[in-house]
């Protein structure tokens, strides 16, 4: 028996002036579920994420909340926490009023409370904002929305003010913490890693539509357009022959994930090509540009000699080449055939 989504967006659309934000968005978010939604600024996930708090109100469509429609809902009716991007805490207030406020009833204080021992924060609770670090800030505004128990929880680029180091282990604590308490989200975000790394399912946006919705593993994988491809991380745009289960491209023939049959364009990741020395009998000759160490992997640029082109290949961090040298460029892995094959392929980008 399928379960009713816990939130539902039909036909979304927003307007500022002439200007149209959001252009018809249709997803949903299952009970538990945390979904990611990822893509450059001004695409629209900011506004579409303040329509599911009430914060905007949509010029049409429906937002649907367990089956019952809360657009025109104002944001304390709806039952849903949000965590802002600059956390909005009460400077003048500790964590543990921070918490408390907007609670009721004679048991709020124990409430709080309850909610900041679960975000592991109880030894600060009379501490104010400004004697708390980033990491533990974030914390505070967590246990603030997850305190009235809300059936959802919007969080608006958590992590983006959290220096590197705290960045992914703040992460992984709140990915625990929401997946423990059977927490619904919907995260917006522009940093890849964060969306793949942290989310059960993900949409990529672009100007104000839904580009393409899975898995991180299927979205990654296997990307339905040359912006999904590059948006969600290096890959290299070829344009080649389909014939079934493989294609003809300047690299020779490429596997496929999926068969594809006449011209198109190939999203080949730089993990799915290998460097070669020049006297190699397979791959296509070429000369490395540029070489960036980066610790667990070695990404190189290669141009080839025929036809002009470069590529990204990423190689152990023990590959032996260098900037100047003569290699071959070898297929290791499988193309995704891309919507729309456009004649001319664009240059390999990051």
């Amino acid at each position: 028996m399928e379960r009713t989504p816990l939130l539902e967006l039909k036909g979304i659309v927003k307007r500022f002036g002439e200007h149209a934000v959001l252009k018809g968005i249709d997803l949903s978010v299952n009970p538990g579920e945390i979904l990611a939604l990822l893509g450059p600024s001004g695409c629209g996930k900011t506004t579409l994420l303040r329509v599911v708090a009430g914060l905007e109100s949509p010029d049409a469509g429906r937002v649907l909340l367990e089956g019952q429609d809360v657009t025109h809902l104002p944001p304390e009716r709806r039952g849903i926490g949000f965590v802002f991007q600059d956390y909005a805490l009460f400077p003048h207030l500790t964590a543990l009023g921070n918490v408390a406020f907007g609670l009721k009833g004679k048991d709020r204080l124990e409430r709080a409370k309850r909610a900041l021992e679960r975000v592991g924060m109880t030894l600060f609770q009379d501490r104010k904002p400004s004697e708390l670090s980033g990491g533990q800030q974030q914390r505070i505004a967590l246990a603030r929305a997850l305190a009235p128990g809300p059936k959802l929880i919007l969080l608006d680029e958590p992590f983006s003010s959290l220096d590197a180091s705290l960045r992914a282990s703040t992460r992984e604590e709140v990915r625990k913490l929401l997946k423990e308490t059977g927490t619904t989200a919907l995260l917006v975000t522009h940093d890849q890693e964060e969306a793949l790394s942290f989310a059960d399912r993900l949409g990529v946006m672009r100007g104000g539509r839904l580009e393409q919705l899975g898995t991180p593993e299927e979205v990654y994988l296997k990307p339905k357009t040359p912006f999904v491809a590059q948006f969600l991380g290096r890959t290299n745009l070829l344009s080649g022959e389909g014939f079934g289960r493989y294609a003809e491209t300047c690299l020779g023939p490429v596997p496929l994930a999926e068969p594809a049959h006449g011209p198109l364009l190939l999203s080949l990741r730089p993990e799915a090509l290998k460097l070669l020395p020049p006297e190699a009998p397979e791959g296509a000759l070429g000369q490395v540009v540029a070489r960036e160490f980066k610790g667990h992997d070695l990404t190189y640029r290669v141009r080839l000699l025929s036809p002009e082109k470069e590529l990204l290949v990423q190689e152990v961090p023990e590959s032996p080449f260098r900037v100047g040298d003569r290699v071959r460029v070898g297929v290791v892995g499988k193309g995704v055939a891309l919507e729309g094959h456009p004649t001319k392929a664009p240059v390999g980008t990051d």
